[in-house]
């Protein structure tokens, strides 16, 4: 596949994210006043406080493009500058989406229904969306910047912020809100990982006759250390070599580039890794 080809793909991935990140808000979530995960929910939880205890009326799209303008900066600063010019995209699409999209329930007033539905659509489009290397915006930055500085999974600031935006609807609105709330946050979680990867570092495994130009090629474009075996085909008896690298769920989309650039047949096995101990860069 062509960079300008992938480059597409990867537009319309993070487009269609956006999309269906909107519709679950817009036609599931808001309605029923349940709420979304990360940034998203707390632009629908400050704009419901400010239309219910101000005469100022705020939409969640706006509130969603003005709470990432800062996060923005600091991915601009500390993570990438592709990384952010796709953050950019996803976030100023989904704030055009959820103001053309109408607020009303789609199919049903049924607030359970509308948990789980609006997780699973919402998770599609984070899901699809982190599998080719973009981020939504808002917390997915702030997680990994902060791993980096303290050494915590990402998967601990989701959970902290999460639960912050909870207990504040649960406060403010009734714990039944807050039930459905964390509904919500776990189908969506769950089905983030189904499609996605549950695990925050993985080890790949790569076979590849072209041991060389790889490891050169993934050195320039990935700040991780690589363990090479050599090996022997058992049918072919030819030689190549096998890397072990450990790395973040993040950088998958990257790696599965560098390695379909340089050797479209090599072999690569993705495991789950539990924890790692030594030198490690952590994201």
């Amino acid at each position: 596949m062509s960079e300008k080809r992938e480059l597409v793909i990867k537009v319309l991935v993070v487009i269609l994210g956006a999309l269906l990140n909107a519709f679950a808000m817009n036609c599931f979530l808001i309605p029923v006043k349940v709420y979304s995960s990360g940034f998203s929910g707390l632009a629908q939880l400050l704009s419901n406080l400010i239309s219910d205890f101000t005469p100022i009326n705020v939409s969640t799209g706006v509130l969603l493009a003005i709470l990432n303008i800062p996060v923005v900066i600091l991915a601009w600063r500390k993570i990438g500058h592709s990384f952010t010019y796709f953050t950019i995209l996803s976030v100023g699409v989904m704030t055009i989406f959820l103001g053309i999209i109408p607020v009303t329930p789609l199919f049903s007033h049924d607030i359970l229904l509308n948990s789980v539905f609006g997780g699973l659509f919402a998770a599609i489009g984070i899901g699809y969306t982190l599998k080719y290397g973009a981020s939504t915006g808002g917390l997915d930055i702030i997680a990994i910047v902060l791993s980096r500085l303290k050494g915590k999974p990402v998967g601990t600031y989701f959970f902290l912020f999460n639960a912050i935006i909870i207990l504040i609807a649960g406060y403010i609105y009734g714990m039944e809100k807050a039930l459905y709330t964390l509904i919500n946050l776990y189908v969506t979680s769950r089905f983030i990982d189904a499609i996605h990867t549950s695990h925050i570092k993985v080890t790949a495994f790569i076979v590849t006759t072209k041991g060389d130009e790889l490891r050169k090629e993934i050195h320039s474009r990935l700040i991780r250390g690589i363990t090479t075996m050599n090996a022997k085909g058992a049918f072919t008896n030819q030689e190549k070599q096998v890397f072990m690298i450990v790395l973040s769920r993040y950088e998958l989309y990257n790696l599965n580039r560098i390695i379909k650039s340089v050797d479209e047949k090599a072999f690569t096995n993705i495991v789950q890794t539990v924890d790692v101990f030594g030198e490690f860069r952590k994201i």
